[in-house]
């Protein structure tokens, strides 16, 4: 049975059992607040737990490295969304120790795009449209730092309102205990 089969099957009887009504709640966050996180597996449940958020408590944002790398791409459309439409009123940008993006080998990564079947033509197209594959796709050196840069990003987009506040903070993928990068509230690094 394929993934997508066991998926189906499993959801099947997720409906039929009504084991859904749990979950319903209402598209406005409870907490009134946005997070931006990293899309590891470990902090699909232990970051929720560790925070005390509850499904309807808050948007959640899953991003490699937690990051902003456009001020008009997705992860700012999202959380510009989050702030205007659904009224949250805290940004907390969420990195983890041990992060698969902190010291990402991007040519390895190029590499095995390669291997799997993307021409070494496609790539040199992009970069003479202007677009760096490298950049793009690079990870960082410190988690800290990179948190750092994310909080300034959403701060000084000037789309972003001056009246919210934007934490940073990173978590310990292991326990999830967590550290104060940026206090929002006291603009304290």
């Amino acid at each position: 049975m394929s993934k997508l089969e066991q998926i189906i099957e499993y959801n099947g009887n997720f409906v039929n059992n009504k084991e859904y009504e749990e979950y319903i709640t209402t598209k406005i966050p409870k907490k009134k607040m946005v997070i931006l996180t990293c899309m590891d597996a470990r902090l699909t449940e232990l970051l929720p737990r560790a925070m005390n958020i509850k499904n309807g408590d808050a948007k959640i944002i899953k991003d490699a490295g937690a990051t902003v790398i456009h001020p008009f791409g997705g992860v700012m459309r999202s959380i510009l969304v989050a702030v205007y439409e659904f009224g949250a009123e805290d940004v907390f940008v969420v990195g983890h120790q041990g992060c698969g993006m902190s010291n990402l080998d991007t040519t390895s990564l190029i590499n095995k795009m390669i291997d799997r079947g993307i021409k070494e033509e496609t790539l040199l197209t992009l970069k003479n449209a202007g677009i760096k594959v490298e950049k793009w796709l690079r990870g960082f050196e410190s988690v800290e730092e990179s948190i750092k840069e994310s909080v300034r990003m959403i701060k000084d987009h000037p789309l972003f309102p001056k009246d919210i506040k934007v934490h940073g903070l990173i978590m310990s993928s292991e326990t999830g205990e967590i550290e104060i990068i940026i206090n929002g509230d006291t603009q304290e690094i």
